[in-house]
């Protein structure tokens, strides 16, 4: 969720951003007063785990995975990154550059700064800037994405600002890998699935969702979610399966789609209506223009979820709560929804919870209490009746985790999160994986001509005495 303008501004108590990390874990929102990070572990009670008064007016707030790191960029200052140990409460860096700060995304090896025609590439390990990539096509929006997987460090970006072309760079050996021509119209929304081997993307018309594989560039799956109107798609989504992927716009209709490949019938697909009709559909198609058919054969929605506004910016994200897949919707208006999904026949999405991530601590509660108060409606489906919890997970549901979503101290991280080598999960010891120095603060000026940067510290001189 970018800054807000006056078209599309929050109602009420509205939010500066919203992001969810990179394990849809946690929930970072800017605010007027300045960032909070909430845990997003269960369904019925929304915890904040952390508040801070320190950059008002943050329009940027993105947390490494559940570790003590994140990145604030302020409006008071838009120019400069703060890089903090919120559990610390210190400041462990900040870079200040050239123009404003549009997007930051970071995984465990790479830290991306996006301006409107330049893009900073740091390592997270010492904020060394390692690349900078000058004079890319006009991104006034800062739309970028970064390959959660840091063993591929895939970064995408728009290669053109009049068509939809996408720049897959490899951030990790810094080489530029393809071009996918994904859209005739200038890209909207881009996003890598966990193991980044597919990248998602949508035009600013808003109709047409594609799938390409990563690093081939070949396409993969074509969506259509709509034809009635354009939309403005804000945010694009993979399950962490790569089974599904989501998409919100500034409509009142979020779009789940299923990513299967159509194989070669046989007795169970014949056995159904739907696979009948699919038939006579790609029968008919061949005797259509080429515009036609392709429309034809287009995937729609496998599940679809109606939210109570319209006209806010949203992001979303799809991820396991209690065992359970679900849709988180966080709205600029200040709320965030949680629907039920179901896995086996899609279709209208069930909400369950909705949380209030503005106002004190108190007044989030009370609104919690009230909306879980009524009793649950009868003849609900499989995705409203789901295992609904009454109360916070107990430890042993969440193996290995801790309730704010991180792996506890001492756990190792997932094979697939990892470079190369064991690294376990101690904020205070090894992560954030930024040292600090002396003073406790590192400060650096990029964006000088030729892309040279400010003074910066040894590792060495970063360590702790």
């Amino acid at each position: 969720m970018e800054r807000e303008d006056g078209a599309h501004g929050p109602r009420g108590p509205g939010l500066g951003c919203a992001s969810f990390n990179q394990d849809s874990t946690s929930l970072a929102v800017g605010t007027k007063t300045g960032y909070r990070l909430f845990s997003v572990t269960a369904v019925d009670r929304l915890e904040c785990i952390h508040e801070s008064a320190e950059s008002p007016d943050a329009y940027i707030v993105e947390r490494l995975f559940s570790s003590s790191l994140v990145v604030v960029v302020s409006q008071a200052a838009p120019r400069r990154m703060n890089v903090y140990h919120f559990k610390k409460g210190t400041e462990i860096c900040n870079y200040s550059y050239s123009d404003s700060i549009l997007a930051v995304r970071l995984n465990r090896q790479r830290l991306v700064v996006c301006l409107e025609e330049s893009i900073y590439i740091h390592s997270i390990k010492d904020m060394k800037l390692l690349k900078t990539l000058l004079n890319t096509p006009a991104n006034p929006s800062g739309l970028c994405a970064l390959s959660v997987n840091h063993s591929n460090s895939y970064l995408a970006y728009p290669g053109n600002a009049s068509i939809g072309e996408t720049i897959i760079y490899d951030a990790n050996n810094l080489s530029t890998v393809t071009m996918v021509p994904a859209h005739d119209s200038p890209l909207a929304a881009i996003t890598f699935n966990s193991s980044g081997s597919k990248l998602a993307s949508a035009s600013e018309r808003g109709t047409v969702i594609r799938v390409f594989s990563i690093p081939e560039g070949q396409r993969l799956f074509e969506f259509r979610r709509g034809m009635k109107r354009y939309v403005n798609i804000s945010s694009l989504s993979f399950s962490s399966d790569t089974q599904f992927l989501c998409a919100s716009s500034n409509t009142e209709t979020v779009h789940i789609f299923k990513l299967e490949q159509h194989g070669p019938s046989g007795e169970e697909e014949a056995s159904t209506w739907s696979s009948y009709v699919g038939k006579m559909f790609t029968a008919a198609s061949s005797y259509l223009p080429a515009q036609v058919s392709g429309m034809m054969s287009q995937d729609r929605a496998f599940a679809t979820v109606r939210l109570q506004t319209t006209g806010q910016r949203n992001v979303c994200t799809l991820t396991m709560i209690q065992k359970l897949p679900r849709l988180l919707v966080a709205s600029s208006n200040g709320q965030l929804f949680i629907y039920n999904i179901d896995p086996q026949d899609g279709g209208e999405c069930a909400l369950v919870q909705t949380h209030r991530l503005s106002g004190s601590n108190e007044e989030r509660e009370g609104t919690e209490e009230a909306a879980g108060s009524g009793p649950p409606p009868s003849g609900l489906s499989y995705a409203a009746t789901a295992a609904i919890p009454t109360c916070r997970p107990l430890a042993a549901t969440l193996t290995g985790f801790s309730e704010d979503g991180g792996a506890r101290k001492g756990e190792v991280i997932p094979e697939h999160e990892l470079a190369a080598g064991p690294v376990r999960l101690d904020d205070e010891a090894e992560f954030p994986p930024i040292n600090r120095c002396r003073d406790g603060s590192r400060r650096g000026k990029i964006g000088r001509p030729r892309g040279a940067r400010g003074q910066v510290e040894s590792a060495a001189d970063l360590e702790e005495p």
